[in-house]
């Protein structure tokens, strides 16, 4: 039976036999080999465990350092912080579209002094940091290497990554301010910026998270990500850099859905057809090169509101097929984020599931544990050669930039997100709790987490005060000069930085750079 959302899991066969996978672990080597099918690294997690980087953020700066130390505490290895919408579009807390918005699925970074007061009694040469922001990812960067030069840092001591990924925003998110060719620019200006002065700092995360949220398929998830990538290589190549040093700066970010061996085999099918898309396309000859790094995060989407507590269950099998694919950094949902925020409990929970896969289940003793699979290996061959069908696609229509201009992959996502709300509702996809094994009643014994009422009228008093007391002149000069830069052909990023250091709020210089770019109106 062929399922209409193209899940493979309808497809599966009853059983499997060597014919169906006849190049099973020889055609592509050992792990740490090219085209890295089985990883990039020999040892596997022997030689060094994924980071777990819980993503968190909310209210003020000082309520998410508070959660961030807690969770290094709780043995957390690296940081992921999530930003309020009006930072994530360029609003200041007190602007009148931010209203109601402040601190709610993310923290508020206004200014230097928030981006401080968030990582305060935080070494930041000492953890590595994720952020998740893309419109505004080229000023929330300069933030973060402006705070670290004034813990003493520099910032070739930086690690970490950002999203910085606006083409995924366009097609599935939605928290885009610029019209595509400045956007692409901004994120370029980032790239080649970072190259050079943050060596240890991924520019760019190219994201299929939220792609597969919206409801995209595996297939999808791996063709329109990696389109996306292309357009990236080449907007950086056209600036003059090296395919080979280019590529090594940029990371990626998939979803870990509900169908354990799909999803297993999507990982490594995703590898495998990077480096050879790369090697292809590009001329790339350098294996690091050609090695796709990437981060997972357990899929929100396939949480649920009704009996919450499945969801450490549900959270628990993705977490499991991350790791079995071979992800370099995790972010495990907690039971309750169907519900709100989650709790300081819940988040911890969600970081010991991590913990417990890492060092009691045995798994990461062994690179690539399920390479041989008859049946994961017939499904990354199938995942890949769909997902080059989907990417044969965009290129026809011009490449991912076009192939988004035109409606192409938004229309692609909504059929498939369609057909699953079909499928799901007529019961032919279970979800357990919900449209089968029912039970009535609300018996969750689940507490939302609620925000202090307070927050935001706090947040907006702080911002008002940073521009009460910073030099007015100096701010105006620096926000002239991005809309100098901006208006010209040079890199964005030294005015940025300059502007952030001068106490320029993130609404100010978005402003600045609206003025100049004006901003994108949806389809």
């Amino acid at each position: 039976m062929t399922s209409r959302n193209g899940r493979s899991r309808r497809n599966l066969r009853p059983v499997y036999l060597p014919a169906d996978a006849p190049d099973a672990g020889t055609a592509d080597g050992l792990p740490g080999e090219a085209p890295f099918t089985r990883g990039i690294r020999a040892a596997g997690y022997r030689e060094r465990l994924w980071t777990m980087r819980q993503y968190a953020g909310y209210a003020t700066a000082a309520e998410s350092n508070r959660r961030y130390r807690h969770l290094l505490e709780s043995g957390q290895t690296g940081l992921s912080v999530a930003f309020d919408l009006p930072t994530q579009i360029g609003y200041d807390s007190d602007h009148a579209l931010a209203a109601g918005e402040v601190g709610r699925v993310g923290v508020a970074i206004d200014s230097l002094e928030d981006m401080e007061t968030l990582f305060r009694g935080i070494a930041l040469d000492a953890v590595s940091t994720s952020m998740t922001i893309n419109a505004t990812a080229p000023i929330l960067v300069a933030l973060y290497v402006a705070a670290a030069r004034r813990q003493g840092v520099a910032p070739e001591r930086i690690a970490g990554t950002v999203q910085n990924d606006i083409l995924k925003e366009y097609a599935a998110r939605g928290t885009w301010i610029y019209p595509p060719e400045p956007s692409m620019r901004l994120a370029t200006d980032l790239i080649e910026w970072c190259r050079r002065e943050l060596p240890r700092f991924q520019p760019v995360s190219v994201s299929g998270y939220h792609m597969r949220e919206a409801g995209c398929t595996a297939a999808q998830e791996v063709g329109f990500t990696l389109a996306n990538g292309l357009a990236y290589v080449e907007w950086t190549v056209a600036r003059g850099l090296p395919v080979d040093e280019v590529a090594t700066r940029i990371s990626f970010f998939f979803n870990a859905h509900r169908d354990f061996l799909e999803e297993v085999a999507k990982f490594r099918a995703a590898r495998r057809l990077w480096a050879k898309l790369l090697r292809d396309r590009f001329g790339s000859e350098s294996p690091r090169a050609q090695m796709l790094r990437f981060h997972t995060q357990t899929a929100g989407s396939t949480l649920t509101a009704l009996e919450p507590q499945v969801n450490v269950v549900r959270t628990t099998l993705e977490a499991l097929a991350a790791v079995l694919g071979g992800t370099q950094s995790l972010h495990t949902n907690a039971l309750d984020e169907a519900l709100g925020l989650p709790t300081e409990e819940t988040a911890e929970l969600a970081l010991r599931t991590q913990q417990v896969i890492a060092f009691e289940s045995g798994v990461a003793a062994t690179a690539d544990p399920l390479g041989g699979s008859w049946a994961i290996e017939a499904l990354t061959d199938q995942i890949e050669a769909e997902a080059l069908e989907w990417i044969g696609q965009v290129d026809r229509l011009g490449g991912a930039v076009e192939a988004i201009r035109a409606g192409f992959v938004q229309a692609r996502i909504q059929e498939a997100a369609y057909a699953y709300q079909q499928d799901m509702e007529a019961g032919d996809e279970v979800v357990v709790g919900v449209n089968r094994f029912r039970r009535e009643g609300d018996r969750s014994r689940v507490e939302p987490f609620e925000l202090d009422a307070e927050t935001e009228a706090a947040q907006v008093e702080r911002v008002r005060a940073v521009r009460a007391r910073r030099d007015g002149t100096q701010a105006a000069g620096a926000l002239a000069e991005v809309g100098r830069a901006a208006s010209g052909g040079g890199n964005l990023m030294p005015a940025i930085l300059g502007a952030v250091s001068a106490l320029a709020t993130v609404g100010e210089i978005s402003d600045a750079l609206r003025a100049v770019f004006g901003e994108h109106r949806g389809r």
